[in-house]
């Protein structure tokens, strides 16, 4: 967390953990990538596939459209707010104590989880970054996420500064274009990338990430009210 490389990591494993729990933008990518695979033939031709393997990032672009213009607000003067002690403070609490929630509530979800469930979805098509737009600001927890571990993570960032801020945002955006990507490709190859029990796995594997990332945001607020 000290350096650039160490935040663009913690980024991409905090944003990861966010973005492979069931949501709006999870069911419109699988949704909207099966939708370009029905077949008009006996099987999917190329370029089908190939608009399918395409949703995924398409999806993303969109997403990251508004999180870009957040990232803006914090260099347009947002950041100046977010570097003192008790606005720093409260957020690395609010921002561990939802961390925290949101391990709790990805353990208890892992036995039911599958990508299958949300696959009868999208079957009118849409723009893919369109689509990412809207699912997002259609997603409250979209603006939780930000209101508390977004701007959390940002006010760690800002002590490096725009180098912190850029790293920050890079190791974010590629998290969510690993997984979308991952889960658009996964269906055009018939599941044999990503299978429900590698999916189980994963979604484990970040909670238990997050639990430990919470206790620290929570313990870096802390410090930084006392300070």
């Amino acid at each position: 967390m000290e350096t650039a490389l160490g935040i663009a990591l913690t980024s991409f494993l905090v944003g990861l953990s966010g973005a492979v729990m069931p949501g709006p933008v999870l069911t419109i990518t699988i949704g909207e990538t099966a939708a370009r695979l029905r077949p008009r033939g006996p099987t999917p031709g190329g370029a089908q596939l190939m608009r399918g393997a395409l949703v995924g990032p398409l999806i993303v672009l969109g997403h990251g459209v508004l999180e870009v213009c957040l990232v803006a607000a914090v260099v347009l003067g947002l950041g100046r707010l977010l570097v003192q002690n008790l606005v720093l403070g409260w957020i690395g609490i609010l921002g561990g104590a939802v961390l925290v929630w949101m391990a709790w509530s990805m353990f208890r979800s892992v036995r039911g989880l599958s990508l299958s469930t949300a696959a009868d979805g999208g079957k009118r098509q849409r723009h893919p970054v369109l689509a990412g737009i809207l699912t997002s600001l259609s997603n409250p927890y979209w603006a939780v996420w930000w209101a508390t571990i977004g701007l959390g993570y940002i006010a760690v960032a800002l002590k490096l500064g725009a180098v912190g801020l850029v790293a920050f945002y890079c190791g974010h955006i590629l998290s969510d274009l690993a997984w979308y990507g991952a889960v658009s490709l996964s269906l055009v190859l018939g599941h044999r990338l990503l299978t429900d029990r590698a999916y189980r796995g994963l979604v484990a594997a970040c909670a238990v990430f997050l639990l430990g990332f919470g206790l620290y945001f929570g313990y870096a607020g802390v410090l930084a009210l006392v300070a």
